[in-house]
């Protein structure tokens, strides 16, 4: 029993995790949908259903992280409140940080990646549809893997950037750093695939005549986000390598005392970690471009100005890292490079900012659900770039480093600049995905009370960080002048979740309600992805198009091009569904769980299993089929095309 916490919140937790999967396997074995679950959605290798999946389950790391800001926040909500132990708010804030950044933020918006970008460029699938299943499962075994930690050994506590010398096993001792290592490793090599994916899809797989400069402006980030994937994601894996081999096996490559050097960890995390933040902004930039394009009526106002900015900032993102450690003592002429580096990022986004009011000026602006997102998005995301260039002043940041400014800053960046264009995009893509709209009224008041309370929540901050208030912070005293602003933190807090509540009333009322989307271009689109059914068929496009405008279906439209044209079908080549990615994931979680607990049986017989299943897989030769022409027009005409 000594695995087990002996919290009683946590017993809570763990009660839930078992009533809610008890729940599921007894619906499913009840309405007999196990088959029906293997056979569509486990061994898809469809792009749109991945990217479903992906979304899905990052709305379920959304709740995850979200109860643990629900938590820190009630700790914190009065002085000397001891709601939580102090270990126990430890764990939280770990697993909050780690959780929101890689196991939703990133997974929301590749989830939308996968669903959106073979549709914007005209092709029926992504380059590598087998290894798409393979990113998902490793995702999602790396992810299930971090999140039973605090129902087996204890969560993660050396925070979301395990700065060594805290995180290695003198000081952490248990379980619950080592489920932070393996759980990261997996789901970041799912991410490295999924990077290559789709660089080579975007390369290789564009309809006829669409050069680099017709591509829709979210295909273009997400060009862009697989380069800084390829060249930052190998950095993680060499340092959380690095540390599992220092913890499991005894080395001490981050141990001074035996040669190591700790600044080496903080050094490799940043490498990785500062790109990363725009490997989670770039796909949000791209998203407000199509939707301020769509419901501005205009063709996005200085295209190329826009693709040259997303460039500029994925070079200077390489350029920053050591602003997140000015107080380390790196001297005055180390410190003002990354300093000016770090300002310069403003250029670009500023270039975009303005790029994007422009589009709206004198546009026929139609004010939907997804709009009003990319509204709100612009002042706040300003407040957040704006205070990131006072961090960037190195003698200021002696200041404000580590204080709650520090930690209003990155949550107006990350939630006001990637969340919201998340919303954004999963509000305007959702007849793409499902067939029917969001009701739009739930949708505007998601987006009030949402913005309302999150700048409740998150203002304050920076008033209390000025105040003197830091981070990782468990309790404070009374009569410092905090107490007022951190209780409208928690209720803004609060109000946010109670705001997320009304997004999934509209999801389930929608299923039912929702306006069903007949014409595949509900919102009147530009891009090509409004030119074929909601949701897409499985071959995406009947007749491959032919591109000659960035925004080729508009043009097309004002053609009277009339599409398909059945004349021109023929048998389409596709791949078939496959169990092998997900028997691979699972390998890898069973592996990934011995190692946290030194079960070496267990890592062996998981790495046997991915050896296997690897091997099986070369030797299936029954990997795809060609859909005949009498069912594509079938398809197409119970789509009433």
């Amino acid at each position: 029993m000594s695995m087990f916490p002996h919290n009683y919140l946590i017993y809570g937790a763990d009660v839930s995790i078992v009533g809610a999967t008890a729940l599921i396997i007894f619906v499913l074995t009840y309405f007999k949908k196990w088959k029906w679950l293997w056979d569509n959605w486990i061994t898809t290798v469809d792009h749109k259903r991945i990217g479903i999946m992906y979304i899905l389950a990052a709305f379920a790391m959304f709740f995850r992280g979200g109860t643990d800001g629900l938590l820190m926040r009630t700790q914190l909500a009065l002085p000397n409140l001891h709601f939580l132990s102090a270990q126990h708010y430890d764990e939280i804030f770990t697993t909050h940080g780690t959780i929101m950044i890689l196991f939703m933020a990133m997974p929301m918006l590749i989830g939308l990646i996968n669903v959106a970008v073979p549709l914007q460029i005209g092709a029926r699938d992504v380059a590598f549809p087998y290894l798409n299943a393979i990113s998902f499962w490793t995702f999602f075994f790396g992810a299930m893997l971090f999140n039973i930690s605090f129902v087996f050994g204890g969560s993660p506590d050396a925070g979301w950037t395990s700065y060594a010398p805290l995180s290695e096993l003198q000081f952490d001792p248990g379980p619950g750093e080592n489920y932070y290592l393996l759980g990261l490793q997996l789901a970041g090599i799912g991410t490295i695939a999924t990077g290559v994916n789709f660089l080579v899809t975007i390369l290789k797989m564009r309809a006829p005549g669409m050069t680099l400069m017709k591509m829709p402006q979210f295909t273009w980030a997400t060009l862009i986000t697989s380069i800084i994937i390829i060249f930052a994601f190998p950095v993680l894996t060499v340092a959380l390598a690095l540390l599992t081999i220092d913890r499991l096996m005894g080395a001490h490559f981050f141990t001074i005392a035996a040669g190591g050097m700790p600044m080496m960890w903080v050094n490799l995390f940043w490498i990785w970690g500062h790109p990363e933040v725009y490997i989670v902004i770039l796909p949000a930039f791209g998203i407000l471009s199509d939707v301020i394009s769509t419901f501005s009526g205009k063709k996005i106002f200085g295209y190329s100005a826009m693709v040259v900015s997303l460039a500029t900032i994925a070079a200077l993102s390489f350029t920053v890292w050591v602003h997140h450690f000015f107080t380390m003592g790196a001297g005055a002429a180390v410190n003002s490079f990354f300093g000016v580096s770090t300002m310069l990022i403003a250029i670009p986004t500023g270039v975009k900012i303005f790029n994007w009011l422009f589009t709206m000026y004198r546009g026929r602006i139609r004010f939907t659900t997804p709009m009003l997102w990319a509204l709100a998005f612009i002042p706040t995301f300003v407040v957040g770039g704006m205070t990131g260039v006072m961090l960037a002043v190195a003698p200021a940041d002696y200041q404000y480093h580590n204080s709650y400014f520090l930690v209003s800053h990155f949550h107006y960046v990350l939630i006001g600049g990637t969340v919201f264009g998340a919303f954004a995009g999963i509000y305007y893509w959702w007849p793409k995905m499902f067939g029917h709209k969001l009701n739009e009224r739930l949708g505007r008041w998601h987006v009030g009370t949402f913005v309302l309370f999150f700048n409740m929540t998150f203002f304050p901050m920076y008033i209390v960080g000025l105040m003197g208030m830091t981070r990782r912070m468990y309790t404070y005293p009374a009569g410092l002048g905090w107490t007022a602003l951190n209780l409208i933190e928690t209720i803004g807090a609060f109000g946010q979740g109670a705001s997320m509540m009304i997004m999934a009333v509209n999801i389930v009322r929608s299923i039912k309600f929702g306006e069903r989307d007949v014409t595949g271009d509900i919102w009147d689109g530009r891009t090509l992805e409004w030119s074929t059914t909601s949701p897409a068929a499985e071959y995406n496009f009947s007749v491959l198009p032919h591109v000659t405008s960035v925004d080729e279906w508009w043009e097309e439209k004002k053609r009277g091009v009339v599409r398909p044209d059945h004349a021109t079908f023929k048998p389409i080549h596709m791949p078939n569904n496959s169990g092998w990615p997900f028997l691979i994931g699972l390998s890898f979680f069973v592996a990934g769980f011995g190692l946290v607990f030194n079960w070496w049986l267990s890592a062996i017989v998981g790495a046997l299993g991915i050896i296997t299943f690897l091997f099986l897989r070369s030797f299936d030769y029954n990997t795809d089929h060609y859909i005949p022409v009498d069912e594509v027009k079938r398809v197409e005409a119970a789509a009433g095309r």
